[in-house]
């Protein structure tokens, strides 16, 4: 629990631990994160390891818990997939990754080396991930020079940090100004900055997100580039998160989807902000021969990321 009374986001972890479950198994050739795993507590390893494994446990507490981190790592190679090329297609030399969670892509991706990278999420979620990050630098033995880290300074980590620097910026939308809580953590409005909206969307109010965007785009200069992750409506996709949290899945049970959006609302809510559409894919064209269930392929369906331009 932070300061604020909130507790850190569970769907962070259920997303950390789908991609622990995929790297190595899944979509090898365009998708890998070995960093995943070394974030995720002793406990949150277990299914991950029975999925790696295709060992479903018995026990409707474990298989239910199985069950998302299976369905999750489906649905996050091809989200992970679209996100890190369009990342590396616009590239700039400012990152901002809003509502971070556990994302690792400063820690394993080598094109960000010249990105300064900003890692924005409420206090308590990313209190809760610099203990994770501070548990990893001890079982690597990380040396402690005493330095004390600085808005503008690189923090020390024991993962080998790719980026050029990670500055992580704790803000609480709820009292917090965005532009406020970046320009002291050394963001340049001035200069080009790619903006990642990766896996919130859904869980914000209609006026939550236009307000979100308004605040970046009065800090988007010109080349800059936003790759945005949001939900379209799918009866089929609904129906499956229902049932799976009426089946006793407490996971994400408190972070409940606030929005959807049809690609033209998204379209015309990014124009009126001065961003051009360039793309906007669903998650199953990433991978168009995927087989499973057919409430997943419903999930990657109705799963986009969009990429928009400055003018």
């Amino acid at each position: 629990m932070g300061d604020s009374g909130r507790a850190a986001s569970r769907t962070a972890v259920l997303v950390c631990q789908g991609r622990a479950a995929a790297h190595g198994r899944a979509g090898t050739d365009r998708f890998s994160d070995p960093v995943a795993a070394e974030l995720l507590r002793d406990a949150e390893r277990g299914p991950v390891d029975e999925v790696r494994a295709d060992s479903a446990p018995q026990g409707w507490h474990q298989r239910t818990r199985y069950e998302s981190v299976r369905a999750c790592a489906e649905v996050v190679v091809p989200r992970t997939i679209a996100i890190d090329e369009a990342l590396r297609t616009h590239a700039t030399g400012q990152l901002v990754i809003l509502g971070a969670g556990l994302d690792t892509r400063a820690w394993r991706l080598p094109e960000l080396a010249r990105t300064d990278v900003w890692e924005v999420d409420h206090p308590a979620s990313q209190q809760d991930k610099r203990a994770r990050l501070a548990d990893a630098a001890a079982g690597l033995g990380a040396p402690d020079d005493g330095d004390r880290p600085s808005p503008t300074r690189p923090e020390r980590t024991g993962l080998p940090v790719l980026a050029r620097s990670v500055r992580f910026t704790p803000v609480d939308f709820a009292v917090d100004d965005l532009g406020t809580a970046l320009a002291a953590h050394g963001h340049d409005a001035s200069a080009p900055t790619t903006w990642l909206w990766e896996g919130v969307v859904p869980y914000l109010t209609r006026e939550q997100v236009r307000a979100t965007l308004a605040a970046l785009a009065a800090r988007t200069a010109p080349g800059s580039a936003l790759v945005v992750n949001y939900q379209t409506p799918s009866a089929r996709a609904a129906a499956g998160r229902l049932l799976t949290r009426l089946l006793g899945s407490s996971v994400t049970s408190g972070e409940p989807w606030r929005s959807l959006w049809q690609p033209r609302q998204m379209a015309a809510l990014l124009g009126e902000h001065g961003l051009r559409l360039v793309s906007d894919d669903d998650l199953l064209s990433v991978t168009p021969a995927l087989t499973g269930p057919a409430h997943r392929r419903a999930s990657l369906q109705s799963g986009r990321v969009a990429v928009a331009e400055s003018g």
